[in-house]
């Protein structure tokens, strides 16, 4: 059942009139190379942890030397003599010497070193994320730029085959003025220029259409033949989230947090218990060696404690860079809130402008194609020139193209306000 779902959300889409913005962006996330990104962080993360955590394991250690010194330990010759007098052969160290063994440390306290270097892994981890979400969070603006340039491209499109209508409409009647000679083959001729034109300016249209088209479905790995003019969005009644930026300086300052903790494990005692166990000459039995010369097995177990003192040296100033750190991502905070505010700021008054534009449109249009209407009635009467006629049959499409452009701009504005403030 669920595939079925799963695959009846991927067929849909194909199926519907055309693509809309929000699928866009989701295909674009999906198809977007960075997106694997993700997982290589996570993987990566986890493995280092897991690296780190094996520090708590016995830490095993095996060795071979093999050494020849120029003096050895030995008695006086006066006790040697008293040696030798009494049955005793005290021949001394030889100085050859050779020893094969094993080493084992447990580590019993660290002062949370090995837990702080996870923290520090995982924190680190959250950044290369958050820097990740950062990324993928331009891909929506990027996909917003195209899908509306297609949308605009789409209206200049359907408005330029609205006037070659109109055209086509007057070409026709001045053809049939001119063969009943009411009117002058050049009043004909310009017209029909005039059309072809603009079949001229289709093409480039369509061109720059097909072009945007590609692009977008290379851009969201779906073919992408048309796309659905979007619903006004509503973004001043809904709560604004985070922005992936801030995120990624909260994660940044989480990171400073746990590299101020690692500084003062750091200089915290280590407790180890040990063990050590080698078979060679000498041993630990330094008379027996000088009496035999042999081979023999030897092994020692304790504890340790270790202090690295020198840690405390530049401690104080590890902690001051720490900070200075912090200081540099609060500022660069407040950087991206200033600019985060004043792109609202723009956003909102070119949506308020786009807004005033658009109510006196629809007027403009009316009272345009009230002129041209005149102006064709004039023409049919004799009392105006065909020049007088194209002029407002331009001027009442350019009162079209301008809704058109004024309408999407707005949209497009609304929804680059909706990116800015993540709703």
């Amino acid at each position: 059942m669920k595939r079925f779902i799963a695959l009846t959300a991927l067929i849909m889409p194909l199926l519907s009139g055309g693509q809309t913005l929000t699928e866009c962006q989701q295909a674009a996330e999906r198809n977007y190379p960075l997106i694997r990104q993700y997982d290589l962080i996570s993987k990566t993360t986890d493995l280092t942890v897991a690296n780190i955590q094996k520090g708590w394991l016995p830490q095993v250690s095996a060795q071979a030397q093999v050494t020849w010194q120029t003096d050895v330990t030995s008695f006086p010759e006066s006790m040697q003599n008293l040696y030798q007098q009494a049955g005793i052969n005290m021949r001394g160290l030889r100085k050859d010497q050779y020893r094969v063994g094993i080493d084992v440390r447990q580590t019993i306290f660290d002062g949370g070193a090995i837990s702080n270097r996870k923290e520090i892994t995982r924190r680190q981890g959250a950044v290369e994320e958050a820097q990740t979400d950062v990324a993928m969070y331009q891909v929506r603006q990027r996909v917003n730029e195209m899908y509306f340039g297609l949308l605009l491209l789409n209206e200049q499109i359907r408005l330029n085959g609205n006037l070659q209508k109109l055209l086509s409409s007057n070409e026709r009647k001045l053809l049939a003025m001119f063969e009943r000679g009411t009117a002058a083959e050049s009043d004909y001729l310009s017209v029909k220029a005039e059309r072809l034109n603009v079949a001229q300016q289709a093409i480039t249209l369509d061109a720059q259409r097909q072009a945007v088209m590609k692009m977008l479905s290379a851009f969201c790995g779906i073919e992408v033949k048309t796309v659905d003019k979007p619903a006004v969005p509503v973004t001043e009644t809904q709560p604004t989230r985070q922005r992936p930026e801030l995120e990624a300086i909260n994660a940044r300052l989480r990171l400073a947090d746990a590299q101020e903790k690692a500084l003062n494990a750091a200089i915290m005692p280590q407790l180890s218990v040990f063990a050590q166990g080698f078979y060679g000459y000498p041993g630990y039995n330094m008379f027996e060696d000088m009496m035999h010369r042999q081979w023999s097995l030897n092994g020692m177990v304790g504890a340790r404690l270790t202090w690295n003192i020198g840690a405390l040296y530049t401690h104080k100033n590890d902690k001051a860079k720490i900070q200075q750190q912090r200081n540099i991502n609060e500022t660069n905070r407040s950087v991206f809130v200033f600019n985060n505010n004043i792109e609202q700021i723009r956003q909102r008054e070119n949506i308020e402008c786009f807004r005033r534009l658009t109510a006196d449109d629809a007027e403009i249009i009316s009272l345009r194609t009230k002129v041209r209407q005149a102006a064709e009635s004039k023409l049919a009467h004799g009392i105006a020139d065909v020049n007088d006629l194209l002029k407002e049959i331009n001027a009442e499409n350019n009162a079209w193209v301008d809704q058109a452009i004024h309408e999407i701009k707005m949209l497009k504005e609304m929804y680059d306000l909706k990116f800015t403030t993540n709703n």
